[in-house]
């Protein structure tokens, strides 16, 4: 046997096993022709998983040949199936009257909303590639890393903290991680929905203290619709989103004059060789629309913060990146839609008075914190004055809470119960909430 056959042989014993490899050494050290063999043919016998399967080409379909005169018998005139017959081929039947469970739409060409130009849609659902750099470049906006300071020093004003502020937090969290349910391991939908209605309530408790809390309302399940130019491209976003915190009265700016003035220096990021547009729905059947989702003179209209949930399923979720593009897509949609309503769809070089909405999402551990500034509603350039945009993601509200302590190699890793509890992330929360309500420093 040649001694460089051996390494060989050695390299393929994982994908073909050891008892075959003996076996073929074997022949080879005996039979002296079988190495003549082996070179001439090279061939392993191998598994069925291993081996590589054909794809399967579909089939044609048979052509059907009409011969005038000679015309198959069916049974139809019989009314049931009959072996030896052909089956029978009857008119297609058109209803009468409308039938919504089987209407069938006519082509897309036929449509009334058709257009040639396509419209990029942007939904609940949306996966966005890039994540924030993609949502910025289409709103044409600039990303600042963490909150704004003076929105931050709301929280730690005495006047605007609540009385045992962390232990009833505390207790929140406790109550919608354990005793909310009597599962030993409770879902994230469910517990995730609780603790952010128990925050919303004990921030609530804020009213006797500013008034102002009074003038402000939940609403859930309305629907979002506003378009813009980027380029030469057509956006649209549309759906509903999460829980609005409305007021009757809008969020002051965050920045002042000069700030804005200073955002036309920026220079927006760029992705290329990657398209803005990718991975959003592509549509020819849409009408350009500007709703905020409240119909007349509605006594709540300004968005004051926007409040997401990670509840979708395992399936479409989104990882942390593209929840933050959402979050920050449906933010600034409604800052848009209000300011379509206040100084009409004309493109304006610089608002009077920028347009302020916050966003916050959560899992029921992890928040996200977003404050969006509408500057401008100019977006077909990526010169000028640019929007802005303030976010502070990845932010744990506890490490863990367990029901029954982790234990490994007979050491307890984790302890029973709320571990790791983080104060700073709920002051970020009430910040947020008291925004408008509290003056800023």
């Amino acid at each position: 046997m040649l001694p460089e056959t051996v390494p060989c042989l050695k390299a393929l014993a994982p994908l073909f096993g050891k008892k075959l490899l003996l076996r073929s050494l074997k022949q080879l050290s005996t039979h002296g022709g079988g190495l003549s063999r082996l070179q001439a043919g090279r061939h392993f016998g191998v598994s069925c998983c291993l081996a590589a399967k054909k794809d399967k080409q579909p089939r044609k379909p048979r052509e059907k040949v009409v011969i005038p005169g000679l015309e198959m018998i069916t049974y139809a005139e019989r009314m049931h199936y009959v072996p030896g017959l052909a089956k029978p081929v009857f008119p297609h039947w058109e209803r009468d009257y409308h039938d919504p469970f089987h209407y069938k739409p006519p082509p897309k060409i036929e449509m009334p909303l058709y257009s040639e130009k396509v419209c990029y849609m942007i939904t609940q659902r949306t996966n966005m590639l890039e994540g924030v750099r993609q949502a910025a470049w289409l709103t044409k906006s600039k990303v600042i890393s963490g909150l704004p300071p003076a929105l931050l020093s709301l929280a730690e004003m005495p006047e605007n903290q609540i009385p045992d502020q962390d232990d009833r937090v505390q207790n929140l969290i406790r109550h919608a991680r354990f005793w909310d349910t009597v599962e030993e391991r409770p879902k994230k939908v469910i517990y995730s929905k609780t603790l952010l209605q128990n925050l919303l309530h004990v921030c609530g408790t804020q009213r006797a203290t500013h008034p102002a809390l009074g003038r402000r309302v939940f609403v859930e399940g309305y629907t979002l619709g506003v378009s813009w130019k980027r380029g030469d491209d057509l956006f649209q976003i549309r759906g509903r989103n999460g829980l609005l915190h409305c007021s009757m009265d809008p969020l002051p700016p965050v920045c002042g004059e000069q700030e804005v003035a200073d955002t036309s220096d920026h220079v927006l990021e760029t992705f290329y060789p990657i398209s803005p547009s990718i991975d959003l729905l592509q549509v020819n059947v849409y009408k350009e629309m500007n709703c905020t989702g409240f119909i007349g003179d509605a006594p709540y209209p300004h968005a004051h913060t926007l409040y997401f949930l990670e509840t979708a399923p395992k399936q479409t979720r989104l990882h942390p990146e593209q929840f933050r593009a959402k979050m920050f897509m449906f933010t600034f949609g409604n800052a848009l839609a209000r300011a379509y309503k206040l100084y009409g769809t004309s493109p304006q070089k610089v608002l009077d008075r920028p347009i302020t909405v916050q966003s916050v999402g959560t899992n029921g551990r992890i928040f996200q914190f977003l404050v969006f500034q509408l500057n401008t509603t100019d977006l077909s350039g990526d010169d000028g004055i640019k929007n802005q945009v303030w976010l502070d993601g990845e932010v744990d509200l506890y490490q863990f809470a367990k029901v029954r302590p982790l234990i490994k190699k007979k050491q307890v890793k984790v302890a029973a119960g709320l571990t790791g509890y983080k104060p700073e992330s709920f002051r970020k929360f009430l910040a947020l909430y008291m925004h408008g309500a509290a003056h800023l420093p």
